[in-house]
């Protein structure tokens, strides 16, 4: 059966390029490991944040986009984001978010705790311990190794039919059934970040896409064999899978699983070093091959960006 070691990537919707980055690389100490732009749509960023070497099951990517209207969290999107933390660093964290002054609050499930709060756009963001997962060393916020972010934890899914959802996890993505505590169903994969997803049973409002929402969410393929036989399994099993798409980092197909969740499939090859290398990763605007032409006219509609501290750091 096939079988994916859990989350390759979360893709949101934003409305500020730079704000974001303050946030994610910032507050949150994540690494920009690439910026380009929406291949569907080239005046837009597409920012990537990760984890030092922005390994599959770290990364975070957003379009921000000054013009599109605010969303609205609900059924048929992922509702939170985890993030998982070193052990024994919930009290750095809780000290960090007060010293900001980002609002948070505790809430526990399946015997963990999680620091619950919300980016500038009001994406649902929690971090919670776990000893799985290598330590990140990218330490350019100021933020040291033993508190810093490894990657995701895993997802909460918001379904219009949580149990065709459920369904999909299982016998396609081949993830493990671990029970129901509550309002809340967990599955796991085999991998070792981004490998716990909760479904939240209890219903839930209709979920509207703009700013402040997830766009969709990604499961990793190993390679592009697997990847092909996922394409093959989806259109046996009438999901209607697009075709496989050339990303640049990766290759990608989407589909809509039965609760209205966009789903994606994404490979972990080639990764973000085929067009710079490790050590600048994100430090230049990349474009693929087809616009080069156009870098000139691009840079003039994107905004200017950067990376930088926060004060106090």
């Amino acid at each position: 059966m096939l079988k994916t070691d859990g989350i390759h990537h979360i893709s949101a919707m934003v409305n500020d390029a730079q704000r974001t980055i303050d946030f994610y690389t910032g507050l949150l100490g994540l690494r920009l490991v690439k910026k380009t732009i929406n291949f569907d749509r080239p005046e837009v960023y597409h920012l990537y944040f990760g984890n030092e070497t922005g390994d599959s099951g770290s990364v975070i990517t957003f379009f921000p986009w000054a013009k599109q209207l605010k969303g609205r969290i609900g059924t048929g999107q992922v509702g939170a984001t985890a993030y998982m933390i070193p052990s024994g660093s919930i009290s750095f964290w809780e000290s960090r978010l007060q010293k900001y002054q980002i609002p948070f609050q505790s809430s526990s499930r399946y015997g963990e705790t999680y620091l619950e709060f919300g980016d500038p756009d009001g994406l649902h963001i929690e971090l919670v311990e776990r000893e799985e997962g290598s330590m990140n060393k990218w330490n350019a916020s100021e933020i040291p190794a033993e508190y810093a972010i490894k990657g995701f934890a895993g997802a909460t899914l918001l379904s219009k039919f949580p149990y065709k959802t459920a369904e999909v996890l299982e016998t396609i993505l081949g993830l493990t059934c671990l029970g129901q505590e509550g309002e809340f169903l967990r599955f796991k994969a085999v991998g070792h970040l981004g490998n716990i997803i909760d479904i939240k049973l209890s219903a839930s409002v209709r979920g509207l896409m703009g700013a402040g929402t997830v766009h969709h969410i990604a499961w990793r393929a190993k390679d592009d064999e697997q990847h092909q036989k996922w394409r093959e399994l989806l259109e046996q099993e009438e999901y209607f899978p697009t075709e496989i798409l050339n990303r640049n980092y990766f290759k990608a197909l989407y589909f809509h699983e039965g609760g209205g969740i966009l789903f994606e499939i994404a490979t972990d090859p080639p990764g973000f070093t085929v067009d710079e290398p490790m050590s600048e990763l994100g430090e230049n605007l990349m474009l693929p091959t087809w616009l080069e032409e156009k870098r000139e006219e691009l840079v003039e509609l994107l905004p200017r960006v950067e990376v930088k501290s926060l004060k106090g750091e």
